[in-house]
């Protein structure tokens, strides 16, 4: 019963779908022409009356009557109740096939895994998908029309060899009132049980293949008859239908052709056939019919299901599996491309034009010029490509779309940019950025083959991508950097520091010190860069770092000498001492530090290179300046300035994975401590 006519639309050519309209089997015509006659009836009788039956004042009134009809029945969502409807019903629909039961996949299983020549293992294979196919037609049975018809009792399926006498009487003597098309599958695992305990069933894996696809069977079976009990809402179909007749019965006196002489609205013209009304039923009512007939793919329509057929070809196809084909291979011989990489089958002529070569990929027939196939070596270049494409995204773009190339920006675009402009303040200018500043005769000891020097290529490089700047937290990185990036010298001996000392003396301007090779025209860095310089650059009247008596077992003070610690790498003249603070009452510096600090307290006190008499170590206040530090839970730092000697010149190796940030020879750390205490001692000695 169902039409397909999928051949005649191999091709969708000229003329093609117009000759699916003249089919009459399975076509809107046969549905639907009986409503149109009726409807086409009832309009002209209608049409009539009006026309010769009613007197002037009675054809007034129908005329009122059929203005206000059609005014109104444009009100009725005819278009939207309807294609919700049908769209329902066809994925119901669809929905059904899919749950269609086909035994072929258990039948593999069966012939696959039930052993056996002798005639108990055929008659054991042969009923199992006996079984499987009693089930379907069951089911079928129950919710089709075509398959009852075909099977009205219970007997018509034992005459049929569906099943045997005494199968029936138990499926009688079972006493459930519910449908038992579910009993055959019952019988079907007991069966392969059987097969398993007798030996006919290799394993259990096997064993469970096979009853996992029987309730796979089991379970579509179950869903056709779900949709077979629970049907669309009979509230929608009501609805549907109501608002579609409703419409139509409306448009019945609303579409009636009135008189011109009455000067009506839209009604100059007066024609006997009304063909767009009856085309508009054609479509709205047609559309209700599809619905009307796909709700029930297992009636006699012209598009239900072919149950009867279903039933024939599967109880066929699965005794003809487990039976016929058990065991039944022909002869395994060479096939004729035995000795060909490349097996190609041969073309007729009449499919000579259908052969095409093989897809590789839309992107293979891309040709790009012979001159930019090169590999570039230079990642710098690559980088700064990308850079100029970023910077120009709607040049970029406009270019790719007229089809030019992208504009050769020069090397230092970006860097230049970047750089800080001569002149500029350090408090503008970021840490990982180098100025550009002329060289001093401190940074003419620069190798001659400066690219192939590790120290210099370290200390050139930003320090974001410099190695191990992110996995050193103990490096105290600030946002005012060094005036003069330079390299880190190799370490000098005790005579070269000697000698070197009165250069290290930091350059006066004015009244001010200047730390060593900086520029006169650069600024010194805020005080924000120094917590322990005030404003002006003078020392700070009230200690700024204490640090707490370090255990003797960590630090002795016996090991402690000149030259190594915090100010390693300075010249000898400046000394530390470890002095004891007063009481918490009357130690200076700020709140912080006098909670925080005890009475076991200890003070570091240096003097600096222009002092001739160092200060009084058992007198805090005389020193000139002092660096104390409160430690609250620090026991890194305590260590760190507790070192030995050696372990303070292993740290003053260069290092390829620190941030660049070191307590060098002629740093501006020291530089300016020793500026900021001479100016401190100055203006004290003449207070």
């Amino acid at each position: 019963m169902t039409v397909t006519y999928s051949r005649r639309v191999a091709d969708a050519g000229l003329g093609t779908f117009f000759n699916l309209l003249l089919r009459w089997k399975g076509s809107i015509y046969k549905l639907l022409y009986r409503e149109l006659i009726i409807f086409t009836l009832l309009y002209y009788f209608f049409s009539i009356v009006y026309r010769f039956v009613l007197n002037n004042d009675q054809k007034r009134l129908f005329e009122k009557l059929s203005i206000y009809c059609d005014r109104y029945a444009e009100l009725i969502p005819v278009s939207f109740v309807l294609g919700f409807y049908v769209t329902l019903v066809v994925s119901r629909w669809w929905g059904q096939f899919e749950n269609v039961p086909w035994p072929d996949r258990l039948a593999a299983l069966v012939g696959g895994h039930v052993r056996g020549a002798d005639e108990a293992s055929r008659l054991t294979r042969r009923t199992l998908m006996r079984y499987a196919n009693l089930s379907g037609v069951l089911i079928y049975r129950s919710v089709s029309t075509a398959v009852y018809k075909r099977f009205p009792t219970m007997e018509h399926l034992v005459q049929a060899g569906l099943m045997t006498s005494e199968e029936l009487r138990h499926l009688e003597d079972l006493p459930s009132p519910h449908n038992k098309f579910w009993v055959p599958c019952m019988w079907f695992v007991s069966l392969a049980l059987r097969a398993r305990t007798e030996g006919r069933i290799n394993n259990d894996v096997a064993l469970t293949a096979i009853l996992t696809e029987l309730n796979s069977l089991r379970a579509k079976c179950m869903k056709l008859y779900g949709y077979d009990w629970i049907s669309l809402p009979l509230v929608y179909t009501q609805v549907a239908t109501v608002a579609v007749y409703s419409f139509f019965l409306a448009c019945l006196i609303g579409r009636q052709f009135l008189d011109p002489a009455q000067g009506y609205t839209g009604h100059d013209l007066d024609f006997y056939l009304p063909v767009f009304t009856l085309l508009q039923f054609f479509f709205y009512v047609g559309w209700l019919k599809v619905a009307e007939q796909l709700i029930n793919p297992f009636g006699e329509d012209d598009d239900d299901f072919e149950t009867n057929w279903l039933v024939d070809r599967n109880l066929q196809v699965s005794l003809l599996s487990v039976d016929e084909m058990y065991d039944n291979l022909p002869l395994v011989e060479r096939d004729m491309y035995w000795n060909e990489s490349e097996p190609q089958p041969p073309y007729t002529t009449a499919s000579a034009e259908h052969r095409k070569p093989s897809f590789m990929g839309s992107a293979l027939d891309i040709s790009v010029p012979k001159e930019e196939m090169e590999f570039q070596s230079n990642l710098e270049q690559i980088k700064e490509n990308e850079e100029a494409n970023y910077s120009t995204p709607l040049l970029g773009g406009l270019g790719r779309l007229l089809g030019v190339q992208s504009p050769n920006f020069p090397r230092s675009s970006r860097v230049s940019l970047l750089r800080r402009r001569p002149g500029a303040p350090l408090s503008r200018f970021p840490l990982y950025l180098h100025p550009e500043a002329p060289l001093t005769p401190s940074q003419g000891r620069h190798p001659s083959n400066q690219e192939r020097d590790p120290d210099y290529a370290f200390s050139t490089l930003p320090l974001y991508e410099r190695p191990g700047f992110y996995s050193c937290p103990q490096t105290p990185i600030h946002c005012v950097p060094p005036a003069v990036p330079r390299p880190r010298p190799a370490r000098r001996t005790q005579n070269e520091w000697d000698r070197s000392c009165s250069s290290l003396a930091p350059p006066l301007v004015g009244s001010q010190f200047l730390p060593p090779d900086t520029p006169n025209h650069i600024p010194p860095p805020p005080s924000s860069a120094f917590p322990w310089l005030s404003e002006d650059g003078e020392m700070q009247s009230t200690p700024t770092f204490s640090f707490p008596d370090p255990p003797p077992e960590l630090c002795p003070i016996s090991k402690l000498r000149p030259g190594h610690g915090l100010l390693s790498r300075r010249p000898p003249p400046p000394r530390l001492t470890l002095d004891t603070l007063p009481s918490g009452d009357s130690q200076p510096g700020p709140p912080s530090a006098r909670a925080a600090g005890g009475g076991g307290e200890r003070v570091f006190s240096f003097s600096p290179p222009s002092r001739t008499a160092p200060a009084n170590p058992s007198n805090p206040n005389s020193s000139s300046s002092s660096i104390n530090a409160t430690s609250t839970n620090n026991a890194g730092t305590t260590g760190s300035l507790c070192n030995g000697p050696s372990q303070q010149e292993t740290n003053q190796q260069n290092s390829p994975n620190d941030s660049g940030i070191s307590l060098a020879e002629g740093d501006l750390l020291g530089v300016l401590v020793d500026g900021g205490a001479n100016k401190a001692a100055g203006g004290r000695e003449q207070d």
